[in-house]
């Protein structure tokens, strides 16, 4: 037998209900998990190959630098300290030239990057030996392939009579690597450090200290006593000062979209509300006659409450099986998506990284869970309130 009229507009109003909150249980658990994986990806990769913090030399050349390290590995809280040059500088080959920044790193730094390498071997590079990675974009920006020689040139070269002249050295590329960061793999050129002060004509000095803490959220605190050991000397510079604008951004449209998203589902609450008052003005009749048959306020209550609490549950279950599986498959929908449209979505000399991110909080999906079924609860209240409130005199005595 087919529902009446008013049946239909109350299950289709219900339907609606269970769409919106699907809908929005699912947006806000994709785009509170691809912010949380973009934030936790570019730390990840940032501190990885710039650690949790930074000592850095006044004037680039830090002196006595195996005191300094035998230092900072001595303060509680520091995982790992490791010696380090960073330098800007240009590379060329074939006519191509681009800014690079040459790094020259220990043997285990230069073993953490296995797993970004795409071609070659980093084993390759030794002390004494004129092999070097580069980054994935910065070999299709200058045409070099593996086995390629380009040219680095230091402008601070050796004086001679008629002046300066740059110092240009030639290194094999014997490695291509891709750590997903635009930045990094646009201009990172990687090296022993013996061979990078040679380039660099440093001597036995290095430029800076990398440390990595057992928290990156309390360095502040951990490298506290360096900064205050180094004073005149050297300055601290942690990952949160470096990329302050950057995590800061990333922080408010954070917060920013969680609050939009959740009026959503403050939306989908008011169709549970709207749906359940159709439903009781529909059925008052009804009420009435359960009254009479000797059903009482409780129960009454409890079937309203319990219709609008299984339309918000149906609602979040779906929600979240929905944005669980955008998520799995985000990448191809991605592709998919600029395919169809001739448009690229996510272009990583903007976003940083070369793929969409997504990290799950447990805790963020329960509260999300919980948001919208406490709201779903809420909108059942009123309307139970009055189908238990109905006077089964008044309404039968014009029946």
């Amino acid at each position: 037998m087919l529902p009446g009229r008013s049946e239909a507009v109350i299950a289709l109003v219900a339907g609606i209900s269970i769409t919106v909150v699907m809908l929005s249980v699912a947006m806000l658990v994709i785009v509170m998990s691809v912010m949380n994986g973009f934030r936790a990806e570019l730390l990840d990769r940032i501190t990885g190959l710039n650690g949790h913090a930074i000592v850095q030399a006044y004037g680039g050349q830090l002196e006595d630098w195996e005191n300094v390290l035998a230092q900072v590995e001595e303060t509680p809280g520091v995982l790992k300290a490791s010696p380090l040059i960073e330098q800007p500088l240009l590379a060329s080959f074939n006519g191509r030239a681009e800014a690079v920044l040459v790094r020259g790193n220990i043997k285990a730094d230069i073993d953490d990057l296995r797993p970004s390498v795409i071609m070659g071997d980093m084993s390759t590079l030794k002390e004494g030996e004129r092999n070097v990675a580069i980054g994935s974009r910065l070999a299709l920006n200058l045409g070099a392939r593996l086995g390629d020689t380009i040219t680095i040139i230091n402008p601070q070269g050796r004086s001679t009579p008629f002046g300066t002249v740059p110092r240009q050295v030639g290194y094999t590329i014997t490695a291509i690597f891709e750590v997903g960061i635009y930045d990094f793999d646009e201009r990172f050129v990687v090296m022993p450090i013996p061979n990078a002060q040679q380039l660099l004509l440093m001597g036995e000095n290095i430029g800076m200290i990398e440390v990595t803490t057992v928290d990156p959220d309390q360095v502040d605190e951990i490298m506290a006593p360096v900064a205050n050991t180094l004073v005149g000397r050297a300055v601290v510079t942690n990952w949160k000062s470096m990329n302050a604008s950057l995590f800061e951004a990333l922080q408010v449209e954070r917060v920013a979209m969680a609050f939009a998203l959740s009026i959503i589902v403050l939306v989908a609450a008011f169709n549970i509300l709207s749906s359940l008052v159709m439903l009781v003005r529909s059925k008052t009749r009804d009420i009435a006659i359960m009254r009479t048959m000797g059903a009482t306020r409780k129960s009454l209550l409890k079937i309203f409450v319990t219709a609008g609490s299984i339309v918000g549950a149906i609602g979040t279950l779906a929600g979240l099986g929905l944005g669980f599986t955008v998520l799995f498959f985000r990448q191809s929908i991605v592709k998919g998506i600029e395919a169809m449209t001739g448009q690229n979505l996510w272009d990583p000399q903007i976003r940083f990284l070369t793929e969409l991110p997504s990290r799950t909080d447990p805790v963020e999906i329960m509260a999300i869970a919980c948001m919208a079924m406490g709201l779903s609860f809420l909108a059942t209240l009123y309307p139970a309130w009055r189908a238990a409130n109905t006077d089964p005199v008044e309404v039968l005595r014009y029946e």
